[in-house]
């Protein structure tokens, strides 16, 4: 009882551009035909054959039947492919009197996302009786009515159509009346009475008539209306037209009252024969006397109820005129108002289907949603056009007639905006125009286009010496804009493989926080910079990567006092000098010589006399540790203990001491070792010999130039400070040493070693003599 055809020999180019636009859309219209009031179950047709679709997959795409009814009347086996009857199916009642009656429905499956179209016409069957509206009709007619008049019937109503509509009357065998069957403008049938013979009241004042209905179903079925015609006397003029027809136009909004037209019909009898009633015929439509009122006097045909264009476009009406006269005689017209019609009907979007959330990758084109859009006016009405606002990476394209599809139309950033509610207008073209709205929340997924990202792109980290192991040097947060796993940061040290030292053995690096700890205390002695990057990674798929470099400086602390490099001299022993006899003032008895391992002006040292028997004798250079006679020496000078201070310029300030036996050459005794000590060397003071040895013969080799040039600018009286820095070069402090207020340099060259010898500095210049102890005598 069903078949499957395609829609027409072949689309038309406009088609064929309008259907490209939507993505793996359908390019033709399936189409089936089943019987009305077919049992629930019953079987329409195999959609995934006719489709040519993968029935495996029937499942997983979610096939499934869309249609703008509010009942499901077919759904889609998904095992089988088949479409099948889910409701009843009335063909009176989905289309009532249509002449074809089709449901048009919209096959939608996912991944893709794709969109079919299928039309079902419901066929029809003989299931319904022509009935009429009353039991009994009667007729008045009068004697004096000439053969050839025609009087209407009663209309017989059949909700069937087609060949099982109603198709013709038949009439009971008599001798006055013949039965015509007129055809209406719509092609339905109704039947005028037609009088053959003339009638005589006083030899039959009655005529008993049967009216038959037929359908042509098979077997046909039928209705009767019994037909009472009573015989009136004479009324020699009948009342007339000025017009068989009347044609108005209305509009389908009209408020009840409103006017549509006023038919007039003359009598040219006198008193009640000519006076006239308008009435509406009986063989008007049913419902005709709900929605038109017709005054009986005046014969003004008004608007009684409420019109609707999208019901019925046209309205066909039956008049008839009567006199009062004894044996009133009618005459009859038709009125055809045309119901024009108003923008009433907004339109209403339906959304069959959102791909959410989308990736932010997505290409553009990508298919969002498919959205169909209804108005039921007609004209320009009826013309819908859809839009989203501006501005948005979405745009809305036509695919089939009342489809819209939305696609994207520009990137998308999940960053920058993670949702987008979409507030969907539909517009007609009538005046005033109607809208409607719809919104369609779109989400945006995450994905891993975003590295992690620091607030700098590098670190300058400050770490005083002799800090505690553990202590938290810096933190290195970094951020990453995506979400999720994509979000998750982890941070990892990069070294590269031909350092000498490794970061890692002086830091570790919390994976998970990115917090820099130190693993070991820090000596500025032995390191005073620490460079390494840390690399941040996310866990997306591909993971993405920063890196972020930290330069990490150990300042110096006045951690080590001063050591006494020259005179020699173990602790506890005195270092000898010998005067000759008799000198002057200014006279230089020796030269005490001091290093700090420190740097900077933790560094810099200065001499003080801290002891001596008579202070006024002897004067310390502060910063050159020069030892001179402040006055002459007398010849019976006995031997004077100095005891020399050599303090550094830290904060707190650290030093040490040495101590000076001076006497006169003719009264100097022979040194006593001190028993307490060993005579053999101590392995520091052999260590401290060998750096200052090689010290010196390496500022011979590489300085010699610079010493000459710079020994004679001292001569010529600019007294400067050899600073030698790590490349090798070196430059005389005067007026920027003054300005920073260093020590002068008395005539001392003072030349700095490297960063990784325990001797910083060396001092070179003036006069000593060899130290002594006093208890051991000279050692090696």
């Amino acid at each position: 009882q069903w078949r499957r055809w395609r829609s027409g020999p072949g689309p038309s180019p406009l088609v064929l551009l309008l259907l490209g636009a939507l993505q793996k859309a359908s390019a033709a219209v399936i189409r089936y035909e089943i019987l009305e009031e077919r049992e629930k179950g019953s079987v329409v047709g195999n959609v995934v054959r006719d489709l040519d679709l993968d029935l495996g997959s029937l499942s997983a795409r979610r096939l499934r039947v869309v249609s703008g009814a509010s009942r499901r009347f077919f759904e889609v086996n998904w095992e089988t492919g088949e479409m099948f009857v889910n409701d009843r199916l009335d063909r009176e009642e989905l289309c009532g009197t249509l002449p074809s009656c089709t449901i048009t429905l919209e096959l939608v499956v996912e991944r893709p996302l794709e969109l079919f179209s299928a039309e079902v016409v419901i066929q029809d069957i003989n299931d319904n009786n022509p009935s009429f509206p009353t039991r009994e009709m009667k007729l008045e007619i009068s004697e004096a009515m000439v053969p050839g008049t025609r009087f209407p019937l009663e209309i017989a109503h059949d909700p069937d159509v087609g060949s099982n509509s109603l198709q013709t009357y038949e009439l009971s065998r008599n001798e006055y009346f013949a039965l015509r069957v007129q055809t209406r403008e719509d092609s339905t049938k109704y039947a005028e009475l037609v009088l053959e013979r003339s009638l005589d009241r006083e030899r039959e004042p009655g005529v008993q008539l049967v009216l038959t209905a037929l359908d042509g179903g098979t077997p046909a079925r039928s209705a009767s209306l019994p037909i009472r015609i009573v015989v009136l006397d004479a009324n020699d003029n009948a009342p007339t037209f000025n017009q068989s027809l009347y044609r108005a136009r209305v509009l389908e909004d009209a408020p009840p009252g409103t006017r549509v037209v006023q038919v007039r019909a003359t009598d040219l009898d006198e008193g009640p024969n000519g006076e006239i009633i308008y009435s509406f015929s009986s063989h008007n439509r049913a419902g005709v006397r709900e929605l038109f009122s017709l005054d009986l006097v005046t014969g003004v045909l008004t608007v009684k109820g409420r019109l609707d264009f999208e019901d019925a476009k046209l309205h066909e009406i039956y008049i008839q005129a009567k006199d009062k006269g004894a044996n009133p005689e009618g005459a009859h017209c038709k009125v055809l108002v045309e119901v024009v019609d108003v923008n009433d009907n907004a339109p209403e979007i339906t959304v069959t289907s959102v791909y959410s959330p989308v990736p932010e990758d997505a290409p553009l084109g990508t298919v969002i949603a498919l959205l169909s859009v209804t108005d039921l006016d007609a004209g320009e009405n009826g013309l819908v056009t859809c839009e989203v606002p501006p501005g948005l990476p979405f745009s809305l394209i036509s695919s089939l007639k009342n489809y819209f599809t939305l696609k994207t139309s520009a990137v998308l950033d999940r960053e920058t905006v993670p949702e987008y509610n979409l507030s969907i207008t539909a517009r007609d073209a009538g005046t005033p125009s109607l809208s409607a709205l719809t919104t369609v929340r779109v989400q945006v997924s995450d994905i891993n286009d975003n590295p992690p990202q620091s607030s700098q792109s590098s670190y300058n980290v400050f770490v005083p010496e002799n800090n505690r192991p553990g202590d938290l040097l810096c933190s290195l947060a970094a951020s990453d804009p995506d979400s999720g796993l994509n979000a998750l940061i982890s941070y990892s040290l990069l070294e590269p493989r031909n350092r000498d030292v490794s970061a890692s053995s002086f830091i570790s690096l919390n994976p998970q926080t990115g917090a820099v700890h130190a693993t070991r205390s820090f000596d500025y002695e032995q390191t005073q910079t620490l460079q390494f990057e840390v690399q941040a990674r996310d866990r997306g798929n591909p993971p993405l990567s920063s890196t972020v470099t930290v330069r990490l400086f150990v300042l110096d602390l006045n951690d080590n006092a001063p050591a006494v490099l020259r005179p020699r001299a173990r602790p506890g022993s005195l270092c000898p000098q010998a005067l000759p006899p008799s000198v002057g003032a200014g006279h230089l008895v020796t030269k005490v010589t001091a290093v700090d391992l420190d740097s900077g002006y933790n560094a810099w040292v200065s001499y003080q006399l801290l002891e001596a028997p008579d202070p006024s004798l002897f004067a310390v250079s502060r910063y050159a540790g020069e030892v001179r006679t402040a006055v002459p020496i007398p010849a019976d000078l006995p031997p004077q203990k100095l005891v020399i201070v050599v303090k550094d310029s830290g904060s707190p300030p650290l030093s040490t001491s040495v101590t000076l036996l001076v006497s006169l050459e003719e009264d100097t005794h022979p040194v006593v070792p001190d028993l307490r000590e060993s005579s053999a060397p101590r392995e520091g003071e052999s260590r401290l010999t060998l750096y200052l040895a090689v010290s010196l013969v390496a500022i011979c080799f590489v300085s010699f130039g610079s010493f000459v040039a710079l020994i004679s600018k001292c001569l010529r009286g600019a007294a400067c400070g050899m600073t030698c820095f790590p490349a090798g070069t070196c430059a005389c402090l005067t007026r920027s040493r003054r300005r920073e207020g260093l020590p002068p340099s008395s005539g001392i060259l003072r030349i700095q070693l490297g960063s990784d010898d325990p001797i910083k500095f060396v001092d070179v210049g003036g006069h000593s003599h060899g130290c002594t102890p006093l208890a051991s005598g000279l050692s090696a």
